[in-house]
């Protein structure tokens, strides 16, 4: 098991990005992808590794809702 720092952004349709929930948390998970797959509450819609080590993780419920989250490896 790995530990990441985990921003998880609430974008809903209403308020964009610039309205969005922020919360960092602190997990320990196998990878990010399965920690949004067992504990996410939309499907992924979209996986990138950034140039920085970074895994950003997009998923939302087709109603225009969605959630990003951003693992960054402690």
């Amino acid at each position: 098991m790995k530990e990441y720092e985990v921003l998880v952004e609430e974008i809903n349709p209403c308020g964009g990005d610039k309205h969005s929930k922020k919360e960092f948390i602190e997990i320990e998970a196998v990878s990010p992808e399965a920690y949004v797959k067992s504990c996410g509450r939309f499907p992924i819609v979209d996986i990138t590794e950034m140039s920085n080590g970074d895994t950003v993780i997009e998923t939302a419920d087709g109603a225009g809702n969605k959630i990003r989250y951003v693992f960054t490896e402690i």
